[in-house]
């Protein structure tokens, strides 16, 4: 399945200077298409090339050349200068230009990819549950991928009490996250390409009815004289 990238064409400036890089997170196994960034006119000298860490080349036009390590995994279309780039793998994760060489080398798109694996899925684990007041308290532990996550939860919300928390959002490393929705305690596992979460349901954990109540106070009976 091709992930399509689709960027407005900006106005072609005369410069030497690389743009800034446009990130793209893809899942390991699947294809990405590169747009270049701005109007692209060769001229007869000019020779257009798609660069993998700006040392080695993925493709050139003209003529249309694959260079060998990208044969079979990458196509070039003249139409419109693109580059699909098939079944990557974490190692295809890096900087990849475009770059029109002429009497100058100009850059006409530049893109910081990110190949990641699928999360794998989390488990959840309860430590602890105590009902004061008519309030359920339940301390739980998030595991994913050798990072953890403590948590004190109620019925409405979780705050972090312990472990480690690693990843953000914009980040490469997967991210580890405990809340409640729904009436249950959700451990969520997620990176920019998947998720996947384990979850356990407050009234399985903490019922109301289990409240133990005082036994009642029973009178012992009094013979009749």
């Amino acid at each position: 399945m091709s992930l399509l990238l689709g960027f407005g064409l900006l106005t072609c400036i005369a410069s030497s200077e690389p743009s800034a890089e446009t990130s793209v997170f893809v899942q390991n196994g699947q294809d990405v298409h590169l747009d270049v960034q701005r109007n692209v006119t060769l001229q007869d000298i000019d020779v257009l090339y798609w660069k993998f860490n700006r040392a080695v080349n993925v493709v050139k036009y003209p003529p249309k050349v694959t260079y060998e390590r990208y044969k079979g995994r990458a196509e070039f279309s003249v139409g419109d200068f693109s580059l699909l780039l098939k079944n990557l793998q974490e190692g295809d994760s890096g900087l990849y230009d475009a770059v029109v060489s002429g009497d100058n080398d100009i850059n006409v798109a530049t893109y910081l990819l990110v190949v990641q694996e699928r999360v794998e899925p989390p488990v959840l684990t309860v430590n602890s549950v105590s009902l004061i007041n008519g309030i359920c308290n339940m301390t739980v532990t998030c595991r994913g991928q050798n990072t953890s996550v403590t948590s004190s939860c109620n019925s409405s919300t979780c705050s972090q009490v312990g472990g480690e928390s690693r990843g953000a959002e914009t980040s490469t490393v997967p991210l580890l996250s405990v809340y409640v929705a729904g009436g249950s305690i959700i451990c969520n596992h997620s990176n920019q390409v998947s998720w996947a979460n384990d979850t356990k349901e407050i009234v399985e954990l903490c019922p109301l009815k289990s409240v133990l109540l005082p036994e009642p106070v029973t009178t012992p009976a009094i013979d009749s004289p």
